[in-house]
């Protein structure tokens, strides 16, 4: 089964269809029907390593300052209390939690699935980001998740490569400034020859003001630790607002997906 890391960006990328949307639209139909899919979320960043394990997730509206049209986005997504336990088996002897309750499906998991499985009806699960944890351990944490595949399970990490949200400029929705173009095609060259040293991108000049926080970065990690020595594949590119990369990557999806 494919993996990937997606761009997500902004929560209105859930209502509108433009080149990103459409290309998480092809990758959802090039991947086929997973058995389950196990996302990786910039926005569920905690102090623990934790797995959704209720069999109905809510949807949570985590933003603010919105239109009502965003809070009003439900995808009803099954959960998958098994494949919580099969996570948290696989991963030993890292401890993985069961949330019971207190997570579901947060927007950067439902902003990019609605396009990409608009059924809603593959079980869906999530994997916190543990903020305790550093990029070597979130690296081989992704590394041994890569038997989920092998069972039929579709995992994609979801953030920003670079995402700085002090920097935005609304005025200039397709720019990208400077700083951000090059961290971003510094990224692209390591992903398309060696994954692993993705970590080293924090000797990069650019890098704080690309990933001024871990959480949305950290994601592309766990898909970088699948990959090992296999290359990431583009799926679409660009920036918005200046300083927000919408990069996406898939992993062994042969043929690729074209929007």
């Amino acid at each position: 089964m494919p993996a990937a890391f997606i761009g997500h960006g902004s929560p209105m990328n859930a209502l509108e269809r433009n080149r990103y949307t459409e290309a998480w639209r092809a990758f959802g139909a090039a991947v086929g029907r997973p058995r389950a899919i196990l996302m990786i979320s910039a926005h569920w960043y905690i102090g623990a390593t934790a797995v959704t394990a209720m069999p109905k997730p809510r949807t949570i509206h985590d933003f603010f300052g919105f239109p009502q049209e965003l809070f009003d986005v439900c995808y009803p997504a099954p959960g998958l209390p098994q494949l919580a336990e099969q996570v948290a088996d696989t991963v030993k002897p890292t401890w993985v939690g069961a949330d019971r309750d207190s997570w579901g499906i947060d927007h950067g998991a439902w902003s990019v699935l609605v396009h990409a499985f608009p059924g809603a009806t593959i079980p869906v699960v999530q994997l916190s980001l543990n903020a305790f944890s550093g990029p070597d351990e979130h690296l081989e944490l992704g590394r041994r998740l890569a038997p989920l595949r092998d069972d039929g399970v579709l995992i994609i990490g979801s953030g920003n490569i670079v995402h700085n949200l002090r920097a935005l400029d609304f005025a200039k929705p397709d720019f990208g400034y400077e700083w951000a173009r090059r961290f971003d095609t510094a990224a692209r060259e390591i992903l398309a020859s060696a994954p692993t040293d993705v970590t080293k991108l924090d000797a990069h000049p650019d890098f704080r003001s690309a990933v001024p926080t871990p959480d949305h970065f950290l994601p592309l990690l766990y898909i970088a630790g699948l990959a090992d020595t296999e290359p990431l594949s583009p799926l679409v590119d660009g920036y918005a607002a200046g300083s927000l990369s919408m990069a996406s990557y898939t992993l062994g999806l042969t043929g690729g997906a074209q929007p």
